[in-house]
C-alpha cells in the first residue's frame, strides 16, 4: 500500500507545474502582456465571477483600473456578472458601480438581442471569459437554462453578423482534457438549450478549442447566415491535459451556486442526468449532484452501486433534507456518490457518464411502482419525467441528446450495453475532436 501511494505521488507531481512554470490562464497571459491583443479595440466582456486572475481578482475589474483596454460594456450570462443570482436568473441589466460599464442581461437573450448589446455598445471586439465545466449541457435546470458553452456559441454567432472579433480567454478543462466520454447530441436535439451542436456529453476540450470547433467545423457561419468570424484564442502557458484542476494551482471560483468543488464538476456530466427523473439531484444541499436522493430512497441503492464495482467511485448511504428545488424541506434518501481518479490513467478513462448511467439503471430497477413514465406519482416512485405540451420530450432525452439511455434502460440493456450503443458517434466525434486541440 506505501508503495502504491509513493507512486501515485510521484504521478501527480510529475503533473503538476513546478513554481517557474505555473499555469497561466490566458487572463494570466493577457495581462502579462500588457494587454497587446487589445490594443486599439473597443471591448465588451461576457464573463462572471470565475473570469479571475491569479490573486481572485474579477478580470474586469483589473482591465478597467489598468486603463489600458477600452471597455465599452459588460454582457452577464445566467446567474449574472458579478454572481448574485440563482440557478435561472440573472441580474437583469444595470450599470456596474464600481466601472460604472453598462452591464447587459444576456442571459436567455437571443442573437438579434445579443446583436443589439454589441451595437449599442460600440463594441468591435467580444471577449469571453467564463470557467467552463467541461459538461455539454452546463449550466442548467432544466432545459431553458443556456450553458455557458451555448451561451458562448450564440454570442459567436451575433458576433459573427456585426463584424466584430470574438477573442476566447482560455482556461483548464476542470475535469478531463484527455478525452470524451458520453453520448454525442443528435442533429434533431440541435435547437434545445443544452445542446447546440453535435459534441460528446463530456467533450474534454477547453472552451478555446471548443470556440475553434464551432468555427472549423463551420457551425457558426452556417448559423450566422453565411456570415465568417474572425476567432482569437488567447491561449493558456504549461497547462497539460494530464492535469487536474488541483495540479494547476489554480483557484477555484464557483461557476455557479450548484458547482462548488472539483468534486462535484467530477460527476456533473453523468448525475446532472438526474434532473430529467423523480429523483432530486441534491440541489437545495451543499454537495448537489453528489447527494441523490428522493423521500422513498434506502441504503439499497449504495448497496446495489458498490456491486457494480465501478473503477473510481464509491458509494454511501445518505439521507438529506433540501432548502430548495426538489422535495424541499423534506427528508430524502440515497446516496452520495464519489469520483476518486488518482493517476493519469485513472483520470484518463475516469467515464462519468457511464457512472450517471449506472445510476439511473440501479434506480429504475429497485424504485419503480407500478410504471415509469411521466404519469407515474412523483411522490412513490421512479420515472421519467415528460414534458408534455408541445415539445412531447422526455427531460432525459434533450439532457442525453437522443433517446438511447432511456430506451436502453426501459428495454433491459446494461449500463456497459448503453455505452457500447454510444460508442460508434463517440469515437467519430474524438476524431473530430483532435484537430482542434491547442495543448
Amino acid at each position: 500500500m506505501k508503495l502504491l501511494t509513493l507512486a501515485m505521488a510521484a504521478a501527480a507531481a510529475a503533473a503538476t507545474a513546478t513554481p517557474g512554470e505555473r499555469v497561466k490562464t490566458g487572463l494570466d497571459v493577457l495581462i502579462e502582456s500588457d494587454y497587446a491583443q487589445l490594443q486599439d479595440r473597443k471591448v465588451i466582456v461576457l464573463t462572471n465571477p470565475t473570469g479571475i486572475t491569479r490573486q481572485m481578482d474579477l478580470g474586469v475589474d483589473v482591465m478597467f483600473e489598468s486603463g489600458a483596454v477600452d471597455l465599452v460594456g459588460v454582457m452577464g450570462p445566467e446567474h449574472g456578472f458579478r454572481g448574485t443570482a440563482q440557478a435561472g436568473g440573472s441580474e437583469g441589466s444595470f450599470e456596474d458601480p464600481k466601472t460604472g460599464l453598462t452591464v447587459y442581461d444576456a442571459y436567455l437573450a437571443n442573437t438579434t438581442e445579443l446583436m443589439g448589446f454589441i451595437e449599442e455598445s460600440g463594441a468591435d471586439t467580444v471577449l469571453f471569459d467564463i470557467q467552463d465545466v467541461g459538461a455539454r449541457f452546463y449550466t442548467c435546470k432544466f432545459i431553458f437554462h443556456p450553458p455557458d458553452i451555448w451561451a458562448m456559441y450564440d454570442t459567436m454567432i451575433a458576433a459573427a453578423k456585426t463584424n466584430a472579433t470574438f477573442t476566447v480567454i482560455d482556461r483548464p478543462n476542470p475535469i478531463t482534457g484527455l478525452d470524451a466520454f458520453g453520448p454525442v447530441l443528435n442533429e434533431s436535439f440541435i435547437t434545445s438549450y443544452v445542446g447546440r451542436r453535435p459534441i460528446a456529453q463530456a467533450h474534454g476540450m477547453t472552451v478555446g478549442e471548443l470556440a475553434s470547433m464551432f468555427v472549423g467545423e463551420g457551425w457558426v457561419s452556417e448559423a450566422a447566415d453565411n456570415s465568417s468570424l474572425s476567432l482569437e484564442v488567447i491561449k493558456m502557458e504549461n497547462w497539460r491535459r494530464s492535469m487536474t484542476f488541483e495540479q494547476t494551482g489554480l483557484p477555484w471560483a464557483l461557476p455557479s451556486p450548484n458547482m462548488p468543488t472539483v468534486d462535484t464538476a467530477m460527476l456533473y456530466p453523468g448525475t446532472c442526468m438526474f434532473e430529467g427523473t423523480s429523483i432530486s439531484e441534491g440541489r437545495g444541499t451543499t454537495r448537489p449532484f453528489e447527494l441523490l436522493g428522493a423521500p422513498w430512497g434506502n441504503e439499497s441503492w449504495a448497496l446495489a452501486m458498490r456491486d457494480l464495482d465501478i473503477p473510481n467511485t464509491q458509494y454511501r448511504f445518505q439521507c438529506f433534507t433540501p432548502t430548495a428545488d426538489d422535495f424541499q424541506g423534506n427528508v430524502s434518501c440515497g446516496l452520495q456518490a464519489y469520483a476518486d481518479p488518482r493517476s493519469i490513467k485513472e483520470l484518463e478513462t475516469f467515464d462519468a457518464p457511464y457512472v450517471g448511467v449506472s445510476l439511473l439503471y440501479t434506480a429504475r430497477k429497485l424504485y419503480t411502482v407500478d410504471n415509469s413514465t411521466g404519469e407515474a406519482p412523483t411522490t412513490g416512485a421512479f420515472h421519467w419525467i415528460y414534458s408534455g405540451g408541445s415539445r412531447s420530450l422526455y427531460n432525459i432525452d434533450v439532457l442525453v441528446g437522443s433517446p438511447l439511455v432511456r430506451e436502453g434502460i426501459e428495454s433491459g440493456l446494461t449500463p456497459d450495453e448503453i455505452r457500447e450503443a454510444w460508442t460508434p458517434r463517440l469515437d467519430e466525434f474524438r476524431e473530430r475532436r483532435k484537430k482542434y486541440l491547442l495543448y
